[in-house]
């Protein structure tokens, strides 16, 4: 097998999902429909989406597989179930691409990816929060 490089990785999960832009997400979010999951690594969690639920990267398949949530600390057990509209997102778009393959891979068949991450969320000028409020 070939050895492939996190480009080539990235850009093929990014094949196999949905892409949603900042403004898809925002009109998601009012409707009150989608579960959003910040799969960012604890440390960059001072600023994040409101409402969003905070999972690492690397817990990420614990938490979405139903039959590990007896295992998991209380905090992670938050009733993901694979008929949900979930979206992911990372700080620029990468982990959120390939998060939301490994998703699919695991039978969530509405999931997507925030395009670009929170970098493209605070470009295009909506709210993030910050653990003091709203900023």
């Amino acid at each position: 097998m070939m050895a492939k490089t996190t480009e080539e990785l990235v850009a093929e999960a990014r094949g196999r999902i949905e892409g949603l832009s900042p403004t898809g997400l925002m009109a998601e979010l009012a409707s009150g429909s989608v579960t959003l999951i910040d799969i960012r690594e604890p440390l960059e969690w001072e600023q994040h989406i409101e409402g969003a639920l905070q999972v690492p990267r690397g817990l990420l398949e614990f938490v979405a597989d139903p039959a590990c949530g007896p295992r998991l600390p209380p905090s992670l057990r938050i009733g993901l179930d694979p008929v949900d509209r979930v979206v992911v997102y990372c700080n620029t778009g990468g982990r959120g691409a390939l998060a939301a393959s490994t998703l699919r891979m695991m039978g969530y068949e509405r999931v997507a990816n925030l395009e670009g991450g929170l970098a493209a969320w605070k470009e295009a000028g909506l709210p993030i929060t910050d653990h003091h409020g709203a900023i």
